[in-house]
């Protein structure tokens, strides 16, 4: 089925396509005149704090890299399990996963106060620490997603695609359970101090990678005119509001734990009931739109085959997703340490209180700049390179595109018979 597709070029020529490429260029300008504007007067021009340390750009940070692990599920679901309809897609899947790896990798680099002392990062290593993993798991990562779309793209090396794809797999899954466990293992906090941190945040990967993915599908076939089949796009359908179910699943769960163990009763009091604008983020954000809000839109009958229901959910997952990790990051940095449990501390330096903290424009600012980073390296990569596909037509894809609708109403009866 999938012969019969090519894999081509972007497809934008002239003015539009540089248009397009100025918007985004306008806010890389913004993102980066935000970051100098840091770097030169230093965090005090931030709400960051001696409380609250990661501000608003690791929320982009890490939600863009959780992204670029999920993001490389079409491509996995084709090399490794052999699903051929996927195939078409596997090289733009490597591309939107390399491109969010990257974007999430400038915010950070840029939110460390001091960034020509990557250096040091990168010569000198604690191995206790999960960060000193994280530099091997993220430049390793990149690595192999572009030895993955070689191998995908050249001819030559096609038979080696499978293994690329194992391997890619395997990272992935390693690197977000490594972005889940700097939460996890950092026990001092009550909101981190949780092992199923790390299969969390895998599954958060699942869901925001495939949204962020199922946008640029849309976004350049819309925008290119090309045919987007109904097959695709419900199989789209399907895996997103699976991934959002599943992330659900694994939130109450990380609740209902942290609500069993007494130690951290205190915590889920705070981001449930009385932690303000973090338990309003948390239920209006993270709940409501990120997980009710797509599930609606996705288990509804009447939205099987709207491009715009899959767009919407695509965006309100993002949306939910941003607020859980705002919620997680920050909200987990404002709740007050526990230095003496059982006891009431009080001092002049903060001690039990529950720390202040609003983003500044400066922030959200060098935050759009990694979005913009990735959005960059989408376009010129589709620009250049053969990654997408000239159509995804059912006639194509759709083993049971030929069927008449009396044998696919039979055939959904046997179903429904057992």
């Amino acid at each position: 089925m999938s012969k019969r597709i090519n894999l081509d070029h972007l497809g934008v020529q002239g003015p539009r396509f540089y248009v397009t490429l100025g918007w985004v260029g306008l806010l890389l300008l913004i993102g980066a005149a935000c970051a100098l504007v840091m770097e030169h007067e230093g965090h005090v021009v931030t709400g960051m704090n001696n409380q609250v340390i990661w501000g608003t750009p690791h929320v982009f940070a890490v939600f863009l890299i959780v992204a670029a692990s999920g993001a490389l599920n079409v491509a996995s679901i084709s090399s490794v399990f052999g699903k051929q309809m996927y195939k078409p897609l596997a090289p733009l899947s490597t591309v939107v996963s390399a491109a969010l790896l990257v974007g999430g990798l400038a915010v950070l680099v840029l939110d460390l106060g001091r960034p020509d002392r990557l250096t040091v990062a990168m010569t000198h290593y604690n191995f206790k620490s999960i960060f000193a993993w994280n530099i091997y798991l993220y430049t390793g990562f990149l690595l192999i997603i572009l030895a993955y779309l070689w191998m995908m793209m050249e001819r030559r090396m096609q038979p080696h695609a499978h293994g690329a794809g194992v391997v890619a797999l395997l990272w992935r899954l390693a690197l977000t359970t490594g972005t889940g466990s700097i939460f996890g293992f950092v026990i001092a906090r009550q909101a981190y101090d949780a092992a199923v941190m790390a299969p969390m945040f895998i599954v958060f990967s699942f869901a925001y990678g495939l949204a962020a993915f199922n946008l640029v599908v849309m976004g350049i076939y819309t925008w290119t005119d090309r045919d987007l089949g109904r097959f695709v796009t419900y199989r789209m359908r399907s895996m997103l509001r699976l991934f959002v179910g599943a992330s659900a699943y694994f939130t109450a769960l990380y609740h209902l734990t942290n609500l069993y163990a007494t130690e951290h009763h205190a915590w889920e009091r705070f981001v449930l009931m009385d932690g303000g604008p973090y338990t309003t983020l948390f239920w209006v954000g993270q709940v409501a739109i990120g997980y009710l809000a797509p599930l609606i839109l996705l288990f509804h009958p009447g939205t099987r085959d709207s491009y715009a229901v899959i767009a919407a959910s695509s965006l309100l997952v993002i949306a939910g997703g941003m607020s859980q990790m705002y919620v997680t990051i920050v909200g987990g940095q404002a709740f007050p340490l526990v230095l003496f449990p059982g006891m009431e501390v009080s001092s002049g330096f903060y001690d039990g209180v529950v720390a202040a903290y609003a983003p500044s424009a400066w922030e959200v600012g060098l935050g759009l700049l990694g979005v913009g980073v990735a959005i960059v390296i989408i376009l010129l990569s589709a620009k250049t390179l053969r990654v997408v596909p000239d159509n995804l037509a059912d006639r194509f894809l759709d083993p049971d595109y030929d069927k008449t609708q009396a044998e696919l109403a039979e055939e959904r009866e046997l179903a429904q018979m057992g």
